[in-house]
C-alpha cells in the first residue's frame, strides 16, 4: 500500500498538471510564488448573495466562475451543492454551468456536498441511501473536470468516539469505491461534531483506507462542541494547528476560512502565516488553497478580497524565505 502522504502528493501532482493543461494563466514556470499553490475560491464565501438573503444583491449560481474570474481574478473554483439542488437531474444546466467555466478559462475543484444524509448514519439503510444520494454529484464533479466532492462525516455522536468511526468510515468506503470509478474523489471537512476533531477524523481516514478517500482540512472549523467523553477541547474547541496537522497526510485540498481581520490585514482568529507553515513546509502540500469567506463585519466581496490579499502576502514571503 502507497503511503498516504505519498498518495496525497502524486493526487495533488496530478490534479496541478491537469489544471495546467486546461488554464494555463494559473501557472506561470519562472513564478517561483504561484508554484507554492494555488487560490480557489469557495462559492459559500457569496452564500448570501446565491441565496439572496442578508439584503445583498442576488447572484446566479450559474455564473459563479464568471464572477469569480472577473471580480476576483480567481481562475478556480469550489462550487457549492445547495445552490444547485433543484438543477440536479438537468443536464442541459449541467452543461451552461460548465460552458462558464470554460469560457472564463476557470477550473472546477471540488463540489461542497450537503444536506444528502449522514455516511455515519447508525442506520444501515440510511448510511447506503446517504451514499447513494452523492452519486449524482460524483457525476457532476467528473463532467464539471472536478478532482474531488467534499461531504460530511456525520453520525450520531451519542455512539461515541470508537463507534462513529467505524460508522462513518464504512459510509465513506462505500462512497469512495463510487468515486473510483469516476476517478473522483471523496474528502471529509472537519465540519461540526466530531469530524471537527482532528484525531477522530484522522482515524476515519485510517479505517477507510482507500485511495480516493481523504480530508479537506478547514481552517476554522474545529468546533467540537459538548460530547460526552471527548477530552483536550478548550470551551468545545479542537486545537485548529493540531487538527490540521493531524489532517494534512489525507488531505487532497485546503479550506482557509476567515472571519474578521485586524488593521494589517490579518485574520484575527487564525495564524495564517503558522498554519500555512504547517500545510506547506510540514507536509510538502502544493495543491489549491479555497477562500471560504464567513465574516460579517465587512462585505462578502470585500472579506474575499482581504483573504486572497492575505493568502497571496503570506506566499511572497515564503517564496523570498
Amino acid at each position: 500500500m502507497v503511503p498516504a502522504t505519498d498518495r496525497r502528493s502524486f493526487l495533488a501532482a496530478t490534479a496541478v498538471a491537469g489544471v495546467a493543461a486546461v488554464a494555463p494563466r494559473l501557472f506561470a514556470a519562472d513564478d517561483k510564488k504561484s508554484q507554492l499553490f494555488k487560490i480557489s475560491l469557495a462559492q459559500w464565501s457569496h452564500n448570501r448573495a446565491f441565496f439572496g438573503r442578508g439584503g445583498v444583491e442576488k447572484k446566479d449560481p450559474l455564473k459563479f466562475a464568471e464572477i469569480s474570474a472577473k471580480e476576483y481574478g480567481i481562475h478556480a473554483v469550489e462550487y457549492v451543492n445547495q445552490f444547485y439542488a433543484a438543477k440536479k437531474k438537468d443536464e442541459a444546466y449541467l452543461k451552461d454551468l460548465k460552458k462558464v467555466a470554460d469560457d472564463q478559462g476557470v477550473v472546477s475543484v471540488l463540489i461542497m456536498c450537503d444536506g444528502e444524509g449522514n455516511l455515519g448514519d447508525p442506520d444501515e439503510k440510511k448510511r447506503d441511501t446517504a451514499v447513494s444520494n452523492h452519486l449524482r454529484w460524483l457525476e457532476w464533479a467528473k463532467f464539471l473536470g472536478c478532482h474531488s466532492i467534499r461531504v460530511n462525516a456525520a453520525s450520531d455522536w451519542k455512539k461515541g468516539f470508537d463507534e462513529t468511526q467505524k460508522l462513518a468510515a464504512d459510509g465513506l468506503r462505500k462512497l469512495s469505491e463510487e468515486g473510483d470509478k469516476h476517478g473522483v474523489n471523496v474528502i471529509v471537512e472537519n465540519h461540526g461534531g466530531l469530524s471537527s476533531h482532528g484525531g477522530w477524523l484522522a482515524g476515519v481516514m485510517k479505517k477507510v483506507d482507500h485511495k480516493r478517500c481523504g480530508t479537506l482540512p478547514d481552517f476554522g472549523n474545529f468546533n467540537v462542541g459538548k460530547i460526552d467523553g471527548v477530552d483536550g477541547l478548550k470551551d468545545g474547541w479542537y486545537d485548529r494547528y493540531k487538527g490540521t496537522d493531524e489532517l494534512m497526510p489525507f488531505a487532497k485540498g485546503v479550506s482557509a476560512k476567515s472571519h474578521d481581520f485586524d488593521e494589517k490585514g490579518n485574520e484575527t482568529k487564525t495564524d495564517y502565516r503558522k498554519m500555512m507553515d504547517i500545510v506547506l513546509k510540514k507536509h510538502k502540500y502544493s495543491g489549491f488553497v479555497g477562500i471560504e469567506y464567513e465574516g460579517g463585519k465587512i462585505g462578502e466581496a470585500e472579506g474575499i478580497k482581504a483573504t486572497k490579499k492575505l493568502l497571496e502576502m503570506v506566499r511572497d514571503e515564503m517564496a523570498k524565505g
